[in-house]
C-alpha cells in the first residue's frame, strides 16, 4: 500500500536524448551526488520507483573463489605485462597479414 502525503514535490522533463535532471530536492533527500547511480525498480502494478544504488567495491569481496597461492602486486604486474606483450605481438601479426 502506498500512501501519498501530498502532491508531487518535484517533476522533471525528458530530453530528446532520453535524459532527465533529478531535481535538487530529490537528490538531497536521496543523498545523491554527481556520478552516483540509481536503480529503476518496477512494481507489480507497473509503477516504477527510483532508489540510490548504494554499495562499495568491497561488497564484491569473496564472490570469486581463489584456491591458488596468494600473489603479490609485483607478480600481478608481471603477469599483466606478459599478457600485454602477447596481445601486442598478436596484433602485429594480424596487422601484417
Amino acid at each position: 500500500m502506498i500512501v501519498v502525503l501530498e502532491d508531487p514535490m518535484a517533476n522533471a522533463a525528458i530530453t530528446s536524448k532520453g535524459q532527465i535532471t533529478i531535481p535538487i530536492e530529490v537528490r538531497e533527500d536521496l543523498g545523491l551526488k554527481t556520478h552516483d547511480r540509481i536503480d529503476f525498480v518496477k512494481e507489480e502494478d507497473g509503477r516504477y520507483f527510483i532508489r540510490p544504488k548504494k554499495g562499495s567495491i568491497m561488497n564484491l569481496r569473496g564472490i570469486f573463489k581463489w584456491t591458488g597461492k596468494p600473489v603479490s602486486i609485483a607478480e600481478m604486474d608481471e603477469a599483466i605485462a606478459a599478457h600485454v606483450v602477447e596481445d601486442w605481438a598478436r596484433f602485429e601479426r594480424q596487422r601484417s597479414e
